[in-house]
C-alpha cells in the first residue's frame, strides 16, 4: 500500500474515534464463494468497508451483515454478475478517518473494481484518495460534500441535505398550523452526517420559509446533551431536527424527554442516519413515540419483489437484524454494485475488468455506473439511474414516524431535487 495519491482526510476538523481494520474473505467460517454458484471461471472483486466497531457500530455491524448476505445471495441464486462470481474484500473502519483511507489503498492494491462505504463520514475521508486515482466509490449514506462537485464518488440514495429539505417541506405542508415561519432548532453530529443537513439549511432555509433559531453540535460518543437542549428549549422551537446516528440521537431524545420538551407542540425529526430500529431500541419505544424521520428504502414486510429472499437470508444468517432498515440499505447497495459489474462486463468483457487497474476502473465507471438506467433494485428503494451532473443514483425517500414502537411510512415517495452546493462560496469550509 501507499503508492496511491492521498492528501487531506478531514473537513472542518472532522476527527472520529480510532478503529482497527480487519480483512475478511470468509463468511461464518466458510469460504466466500458458495459452490452453488456455477458461474464462469474467474471472479469480479469489490471492496466493502463498514464501521462495524467503534462509535457507530450499532449501524455498521448491521450494514456489514446486509452487504455480505446480499453477495452470498448473488452468488448462490443469481449466478454472480454477468456469470462471474463476485468476490469482496471487507474491511472494518471503526468509524475512523485514517483507517478508511488505508482501506481504500488496500482495495486498490487488491485490484478491486470499486468500493463502498456505509457512511458519509467515512466517504468524506476516503474520497480524496479515490478521486485522485479515479477509483469509483459508492456511499450508502451520503452528504453533499462527497459528490459536489461530481467526481468519482456516488451516493446510493438521497443525502442528509435531502433529508432536511424533504422533511421541512413535509412539515410545512402537513404539520405546521402556526403563523409566520416555523422555528427549527438543529442538533448536528460533528461530521458530514450533521454538516450535510446544515449545508441544506444554509442553502435553502430562506427559500423554504424556515427560521433556523439555533444550531448545536454533538459528538458520536456524547452521553448527555442536557446543556444544549436547555438552551434550545428556551427558544421554544417548532421542530428539533437531529442529524446524527442512532446512539447520540437516542441520548438527545431521552434528554429532551427529561426536560419536558416532548408531548407538546414541538416535533422531533431525525435524518435517515438515525431513524432506524436501533434508535428505538436504544432510546426506548415510549421515548421515541411520535418521532418523525426520513428514510430512502422500503420497510420490512412491504410487498416488493426482493423482500422474500432478503428476509430469508436475513433470518437464516443474522436474525437479530430483521426489522432494521440499515440491513435493507446495504443489501440494496450490494445489488447495485453487482448490477454495475454486470453492465460493465457485458460492455467491455471480463479480461478488461479482471486486471483491476486504472483501465478497469475507468471501464467500470463509464460502462457500469454511467450506464445505470432505472434499475429497480428489486423494489427495495427508488429506481437507480446515473444522471450527468448529479452523482446521487437514487433521488427518492419517504417520511416515517415511530408509532407504537414501529417505524412506519406516512408519506409516499418524494423526489429530492438536485442542489448545486458548490455554487455557494461557503460550501466545504
Amino acid at each position: 500500500m501507499g503508492k496511491y495519491n492521498s492528501r487531506g482526510i478531514t473537513r472542518r476538523g472532522f476527527i472520529v474515534g480510532s478503529g482497527v481494520a480487519s480483512i475478511a474473505l470468509f463468511i461464518g467460517g466458510f469460504p466466500l464463494f458458495s459452490v452453488a454458484c456455477k458461474g464462469k471461471e474467474g471472479s469480479l472483486k469489490i471492496g466493502i468497508t463498514t464501521p462495524s466497531t467503534g462509535p457507530a457500530a450499532e449501524k455498521g455491524k448491521v450494514m456489514e451483515d446486509g452487504n455480505k448476505d446480499a453477495i452470498k445471495y448473488v452468488n448462490e441464486v443469481l449466478g454472480g454478475a454477468g456469470g462471474y462470481e463476485v468476490e469482496y474484500v471487507w474491511l472494518d473502519n471503526g468509524y475512523n478517518a485514517a483507517t478508511v483511507v488505508n482501506n481504500v489503498n488496500k482495495f486498490m492494491d487488491e485490484k478491486c473494481l470499486m468500493f463502498s462505504t456505509s457512511s458519509s463520514a467515512m466517504m468524506t475521508a476516503a474520497m480524496t484518495a479515490a478521486n485522485q486515482n479515479s477509483f469509483a466509490g459508492l456511499a450508502a449514506f451520503g452528504a453533499p460534500i462527497i459528490y459536489r462537485p461530481p467526481q468519482h464518488i456516488y451516493g446510493q440514495m438521497p443525502d442528509y441535505g435531502d433529508d432536511w429539505i424533504v422533511f421541512v417541506n413535509y412539515y410545512k405542508q402537513n404539520l405546521w398550523h402556526g403563523q409566520g415561519k416555523p422555528k427549527v432548532a438543529m442538533h448536528l453530529l460533528s461530521n458530514s452526517t450533521g454538516y450535510g443537513a446544515n449545508d441544506a439549511a444554509r442553502a435553502k432555509a430562506d427559500e423554504l420559509g424556515i427560521d433556523i433559531v439555533i444550531s448545536r453540535e454533538h459528538t458520536a460518543s456524547t452521553t448527555s446533551e442536557i446543556t444544549s437542549l436547555t438552551e434550545i428549549k428556551a427558544l421554544n422551537p417548532d421542530v428539533l431536527y437531529i442529524a446524527s446516528t442512532p446512539q447520540p440521537s437516542s441520548v438527545i431524545i431521552k434528554n429532551a424527554n427529561e426536560l419536558g420538551m416532548t408531548g407538546g407542540n414541538m416535533v422531533i425529526a431525525c435524518g435517515h442516519a438515525g431513524i432506524t430500529k436501533a434508535l428505538v431500541d436504544l432510546a426506548g419505544a415510549d421515548k421515541c413515540e411520535g418521532v418523525y424521520g426520513t428514510f430512502p428504502t422500503i420497510g420490512w414486510g412491504d410487498n416488493v419483489p426482493g423482500m422474500a429472499k432478503m428476509t430469508e437470508y436475513c433470518q437464516a444468517n443474522h436474525p437479530n437484524d430483521y426489522g432494521n432498515m440499515d440491513y435493507i440499505t446495504t443489501w440494496a447497495q450490494s445489488l447495485i454494485m453487482v448490477k454495475i459489474l454486470s453492465l460493465a462486463v457485458e460492455a467491455v468483457g471480463y479480461d478488461v475488468l479482471a486486471k483491476g487497474d486504472a483501465g478497469a476502473w475507468e471501464a467500470l465507471e463509464e460502462h457500469g455506473i454511467k450506464a445505470l438506467s432505472n434499475y429497480d433494485v428489486e423494489g427495495l428503494h427508488g429506481p437507480v439511474s446515473y444522471t450527468p451532473g448529479d452523482n446521487r443514483l437514487c433521488k427518492s425517500m419517504r417520511v416515517f414516524q415511530v408509532q407504537s414502537g414501529l417505524i412506519k411510512p406516512i408519506s409516499g415517495w418524494i423526489e429530492a431535487p438536485v442542489v448545486k452546493y458548490e455554487e455557494y462560496d461557503w460550501f466545504g469550509k
